[in-house]
């Protein structure tokens, strides 16, 4: 292994394509790091759970907004705005969406979660 690895987001590993959503992933000689773009209008309950499959998004996220407006609602009935300069931690059992006209750009670091999140196969 390396003892540095620098990878741009403009050549990712690997990228999806969901509606309104793209997800480029870079792989960081087995840590997954991603760049998430959800366009206005992006729900994540219209636009990922036909690919997820389950009522809530399951995944684990951690990262951190770098611009855009989220807001983010539990099972549970719990909710938040996750806002540009913001990090977060999202557990499972969720939904969210963009909130106003601005897209999200959002790095997300849960290994886990980058390497399965969105993808089809």
């Amino acid at each position: 292994m390396s003892n540095l690895i620098s990878k741009a987001y403009s050549e990712p590993d690997e990228t999806r394509a969901p509606d309104k959503t793209t997800i480029q992933i870079v792989d960081l000689e087995g840590v997954n790091a991603a760049r998430l773009t959800l366009q206005p209008g992006w729900k994540w309950s219209e636009c990922i759970k036909p690919i997820a499959g389950t009522d809530s998004c399951q995944a684990h996220h951690v990262g951190m907004i770098e611009s855009g407006h989220m807001h983010v609602v539990h099972d549970d009935g719990t909710e938040a705005d996750v806002v540009a300069g913001s990090a977060y931690r999202i557990a499972p059992g969720h939904d969210a969406w963009v909130v106003g006209d601005e897209s999200i750009v959002a790095y997300e670091f849960d290994n886990s979660t980058v390497t399965t999140y969105a993808a089809t196969s």
